[in-house]
């Protein structure tokens, strides 16, 4: 009495699972490479050909506004200043405050200075300064040569 099979074995797999897959991980990547980006602000760095490998957690864009065409974000202020890129900007009066709040946690407080090629020098001296007040080390972004 020999039992046989009516139905076959289907060696075939569908990949419509796997596809779904895919698309999921490049969603994925997309979106958290968007949050890589610390500096959201459009700024041209000056160049430099040393390189600092540390990194600080809170950065100060200062950009320039002159250029822009369009009105001035504060006050008709040439200049703003943004903390962690933000596109809010903060007045100069109230980084320093921002700054010890943001740092107070930090064993080693450290931030970094993102200030467009033609922002003068004395207000890229002036956030500095905020940093001697408070022992903090600085480090001020460049563009690669």
């Amino acid at each position: 009495m020999a039992i046989r099979r009516t139905t076959k074995v289907d060696s075939g797999f569908s990949m419509s699972s796997m596809t779904d897959i895919v698309f999921l991980l490049l969603i994925f990547f997309l979106v958290t490479s968007t949050l890589v980006n610390p500096n959201a602000l459009k700024l041209l760095l000056p160049k430099s050909t040393g390189q600092v490998a540390a990194k600080a957690t809170v950065s100060v864009s200062i950009k320039d506004w002159r250029d822009a065409g369009k009105d001035y974000p504060i006050g008709g202020e040439y200049y703003t200043y943004h903390i962690n890129g933000s596109e809010e900007p903060v007045l100069f009066s109230q980084i320093e405050d921002e700054l010890v709040e943001l740092l107070q946690s930090e064993d080693d407080p450290t931030f970094s200075i993102y200030a467009d090629a033609s922002v003068p020098v004395d207000k890229v001296v002036q956030v500095m300064n905020i940093a001697k007040r408070n022992h903090y080390k600085v480090i001020m972004a460049t563009q690669p040569e």
